[in-house]
């Protein structure tokens, strides 16, 4: 029996998983897409999928029934414990966010040995990985490359870490003391900054702060109070370039690569220049600041802008969108009209 070749989604009822589907969806000959996550997918999203299998990443007899019934040619791998949450269930984070990576890496290794060519596994990675020791040394960094600061104090900034170097293993090492040594996987890895999405409302996320005053200000809340200091700086990224990022790194040629993890980068704003471009939109609403020190702590942690010319050099990186265009041409009037649908209702 011929099995069906597939594009395999973990996680595909994420903020990530939304915009991916209706990419790969829209394209001229759209894969035939197998979706993975713990929840049904989003009812506007079922018909743009060929399957949806609600399980688990942990589940390895549910795994072994992929493999057996479709040719997994791609895996974009989006499921995650985010950082927040990790923070509150350290061990069930480990769990998820390393074991069903690692999971995922040896169903490739085998599908990849089964069909003499490796499966391309896209992993999200993000700036939590990092882990810079003060505020000095943060202001003082410039852009941050992918091997400087690699200290991260989350657990969810630990996990990412490791299954970075997890792939490189399964890509470049794996069964290296085997007579025939299998074939690797084509791991690829986007370390993404903070992401804001225009459809999706966040959702356990440390860079959420951005996201959620402006939802809450869409919304006609009369304030919103900031989990950061007003200083507190980091990159971000319009939902559609971290799309962008994740369809032009899988069909690069292998070749063309000089590395496994790349960083992608946008713009960087602090959280009072995102509070007035709100605030402007939406002037009866009051953004305050209220630090949380276990949040702050964190994101005083990542740097506050990264480099992504190697990205840029191998794989002809680009973002569409700057701060004003993200804000001004996707954010707001996607934002605005999904609250001014709900309110018609």
């Amino acid at each position: 029996m011929i099995r069906q070749r597939v594009v395999l989604i973990t996680g595909a009822n994420g903020e990530v998983g939304h915009g991916l589907i209706e990419k790969l969806a829209a394209e001229p000959d759209p894969p035939f897409i197998v979706a993975l996550d713990l929840n049904e997918l989003a009812h506007d999203l079922r018909p743009l999928v060929n399957r949806m299998v609600i399980g688990d990443i942990l589940d390895t007899k549910l795994l072994e029934t992929l493999t057996t019934e479709y040719e997994i040619d791609t895996i974009y791998h989006l499921a995650a414990l985010l950082s927040t949450s990790s923070e509150f269930n350290p061990e069930t984070a480990h769990r998820v966010n390393v074991q069903g990576t690692v999971n995922l890496l040896k169903l490739s290794a085998e599908q990849s040995a089964s069909r003499g060519v490796p499966v391309r596994f896209l992993y999200a990675s993000s700036i939590a990985v990092y882990g810079m020791p003060d505020i000095a040394t943060k202001q003082a960094a410039g852009p941050v490359d992918e091997d400087r600061f690699l200290n991260p104090i989350t657990m969810y900034g630990c996990n990412k870490l490791y299954c970075e170097h997890l792939g490189r293993y399964y890509a470049a090492h794996y069964q290296q003391l085997a007579a025939t040594r299998a074939v690797g996987v084509d791991f690829r890895c986007v370390r993404f900054p903070g992401l804001i999405s225009a459809v999706t409302v966040p959702t356990g996320g440390t860079s959420d702060y951005a996201p959620e005053m402006l939802h809450a200000a869409a919304q006609g809340k009369k304030s919103y109070a900031a989990f950061v200091r007003e200083d507190t700086t980091i990159p971000f990224m319009a939902m559609p370039d971290g799309i962008k990022a994740l369809l032009l790194l899988a069909r690069v040629p292998r070749e063309n690569l000089t590395r496994f993890v790349y960083n992608i980068a946008s713009f960087s704003r602090s959280a009072l220049q995102l509070a007035a471009m709100v605030q402007d939109a939406f002037p009866d609403t009051a953004i305050t600041f209220k630090p949380s020190d276990a949040r702050q702590g964190i994101v005083d942690s990542w740097p506050a802008d990264i480099n992504d010319s190697a990205a840029r050099k191998d794989w002809g990186w680009v973002p569409d969108f700057d701060a004003e265009r993200a804000f001004n041409e996707y954010l707001l009037p996607t934002i605005k009209g999904r609250y001014a649908s709900a309110d018609s209702d």
